[in-house]
């Protein structure tokens, strides 16, 4: 294997734009990484393989150049070798000079002149896209332009005869899908020799595809604004800035980069004491703002939810919460329920204070309690967009709902999961037969139906109007039951706010609880065991098994636990959920497509249902993703109803 050099590659180029020092860490071992956990995963969920690939299909004599990256040489060899060519096409050409390495993804040559082709799975409206630059002329989109113009640069470097035009290859989203299957068309697997992994349906010609769902943008003006004004470094020519970076990388020093909130998800973080790795993270804190690892891991100012103020302060050095006082926030408390500046103090103080007591409006939490109806039903929905449709007349990203479940609690306290649906079949849109399940399940009664943030009104929303655009035949029921539990969005042309539109328990948590253990947060995820944390009775009745409380479940056995505790504490009933491969073998791990072996949040069962739609996997592991993806969304819709009875315990104490 050829010894790796310390090269400037644009991975590594786009890296550094977010904050330089991060060049030192990346790439390295000893350091935390979390970035690097799964790239292919991050893919196949978002599609970049097969946008690309669909791309390529525009230039069916296009070249392709395979090998690993590390082959720098050969890899810019074999480039140079085809740029003789009068007029060529090249698929993954190579550059490499003065320590710069790129690789392109469609590179057009006629002549002198060069299309440099970046395609992203990102998606634009080509209908009224004009320019990235916003109405007061700052540059939008930077981190992909500055990404096309430095790989400009560098061909530029070793080619200034040519004359280069570089475009965007996006994903449009006024086209739709004129054939069906479109996206079954490009197969994702995972050990393909080709860098996109990607294999083609046999056979496959560029006719097959339909009218044409990507387009070239051209990005001209926007590059030479970068490579002229470089507006993201104060006008420091760009050649300086990219010869800073690859001097720093090739002799393996560190830029030194100010304190500022973009450290807030820095991916070399290390918060795991159990964790051998370093943190590349504290080290730099601790580098230049002299302070012990202790004090680093203090509740930061960029905690406090929903805080814009947050930014200013930190640039003002006030990074810790215990720095704030309460003229730092504009404090305008309401009667009998918490404001988003009173959230702030409380924050503020409580953490100051070393308080972990939580702070509720338990009467203005009563009243709002008051007006919801029995039988209860709790609702959450797994969904996914894919950039390539699976079926004609879709457009790219359009919502595909494939996964509900649903529980109800009665009068009694008698709490029942109550319905679901599930739907993976490859290539198959389910929406309509999703909402028809959602129907027959909603209208078994006329509670009240709660939904956790905005995203099941959302996807409603865009449903019905998938069904306007349909030849469904029972559509205008369909569009009738949608409207009935709902209200419009601002992206819909009607105005609508139905008798049984969904109550936003997240909404009842932001208005009325607040506690110290949610760390700022108020997904479902930080709330739910907040609660556990204060709650007798959650406590006591999911620390038996399903068979002993009063409580019906479709995917876990009677005799499973909920909530088990770990010295002294109760454990999030999410880490507790069974591995996704817990019955195989040893053989039978070694043949599956490993990654989710723990399936607990969304991005995972977005992930796994990508894995059930673009890859190739046995029965067997089909079976038990299928039986993550109904644990996982079951376990959302208890958890909503968890945070239900502690509210009930509350207000009825």
């Amino acid at each position: 294997m050829p010894t790796r050099q310390r090269l400037l590659t644009k991975s590594r180029f786009k890296t550094a734009l977010g904050c330089p020092t991060k060049l030192f860490y990346t790439r390295k071992q000893e350091y935390e990484d979390s970035s690097s956990t799964d790239s292919f995963l991050q893919a196949l969920a978002e599609g970049g393989f097969q946008v690309e690939e669909l791309a390529r299909m525009e230039y069916p004599k296009g070249v392709a150049i395979l090998g690993e990256d590390y082959n720098y040489k050969a890899l810019a060899e074999r480039t140079q070798e085809l740029l003789k060519q009068e007029n060529v096409v090249i698929f993954e050409p190579a550059f490499l000079i003065n320590g710069l390495f790129i690789r392109v993804d469609i590179l057009e040559k006629k002549g002198t002149s060069i299309k440099l082709i970046e395609v992203k799975a990102k998606s634009i409206d080509s209908t009224n896209h004009d320019s990235f630059f916003n109405k007061k002329g700052n540059l939008g989109w930077s981190e992909y332009l500055y990404d096309v113009a430095f790989q400009q640069f560098v061909i530029q470097c070793q080619h200034p005869e040519f004359k280069i035009t570089p475009y965007l290859n996006l994903v449009d989203k006024s086209k739709c899908a004129t054939v069906d299957g479109l996206n079954q068309c490009f197969k994702i697997v995972e050990n393909s020799e080709l860098r996109t992994g990607i294999q083609k349906k046999e056979g496959l010609t560029k006719a097959d595809l339909g009218d044409p769902i990507l387009c070239n943008v051209n990005v001209s003006e926007e590059v030479n604004h970068i490579l002229n004004t470089n507006p993201l470094f104060d006008g420091q020519p760009f050649a300086e800035v990219v010869t800073l970076f690859q001097e720093h990388y090739r002799k393996d020093l560190k830029i030194h980069t100010p304190i500022g909130k973009h450290c807030k998800g820095c991916e070399f973080k290390n918060d795991n004491s159990t964790n051998t790795s370093k943190s590349g993270f504290h080290e730099c804190w601790s580098e230049q703002l002299n302070l012990s690892y202790e004090r680093i891991n203090s509740p930061k100012t960029w905690d406090i939810w929903n805080f814009r103020s947050s930014g200013k302060l930190i640039d003002n050095e006030l990074y810790f919460i215990d720095q704030l006082e309460d003229h730092h926030i504009n404090h305008k408390p309401l009667p009998q329920e918490i404001s988003t500046s009173e959230r702030h103090w409380l924050q503020i103080s409580k953490t100051n204070a070393e308080d972990n007591t939580p702070h509720i409006e338990v009467e203005g939490l009563r009243d709002d309690m008051k007006t919801w109806k029995f039988p209860m039903n709790f609702i959450d929905f797994e969904t996914t967009a894919v950039a390539i449709p699976f079926t004609k007349g879709l457009a790219p990203y359009e919502q595909v709902a494939f996964q509900f479940s649903h529980h109800t609690v009665y009068e009694d306290g008698q709490v029942e999961h109550t319905s679901e649906f599930i739907d993976v079949h490859i290539g198959f849109f389910p929406n309509f037969d999703f909402i028809r399940a959602l129907k027959a399940a909603l209208e078994v009664n006329e509670g009240s139906i709660f939904r956790y943030h905005n995203h099941e009104n959302t996807i409603l929303n865009v449903i019905r109007r998938q069904l306007l655009e349909s030849e469904e035949p029972d559509k205008e029921e369909l569009i009738v039951f949608i409207e009935n539990i709902t209200h419009s969005t601002g992206n819909s042309a009607e105005s609508w706010c139905g008798e049984r539109d969904m109550i936003d328990l997240y909404q009842i948590v932001k208005r009325f609880y607040f506690h110290p253990a949610m760390n700022g947060s108020l997904s479902l995820k930080a709330v739910l065991p907040a609660f556990l944390k204060e709650s007798k009775f959650l406590k006591q009745k999911y620390s038996q098994a399903i068979q002993d409380i009063n409580l019906t479940s479709k995917n876990f056995s009677k005799d499973y636990t909920f909530l088990r505790f770990e010295d002294g504490f109760t454990v999030n009933p999410y880490k507790n959920l069974p591995s996704v491969y817990k019955n195989f073998t040893a053989d039978e791990l070694d043949n599956s497509t490993t990654g989710l072996n723990h399936l607990a949040d969304g991005g995972t069962a977005l992930t796994a249902y990508a894995k059930l739609q673009f890859t190739e996997v046995s029965l067997q592991e089909h079976n038990a993703l299928v039986e993550a993806l109904l644990r996982y969304c079951e376990l959302d819709t208890l958890a909503m109803v968890m945070i239900y009875e502690h509210f009930k315990e509350l207000t009825d104490a």
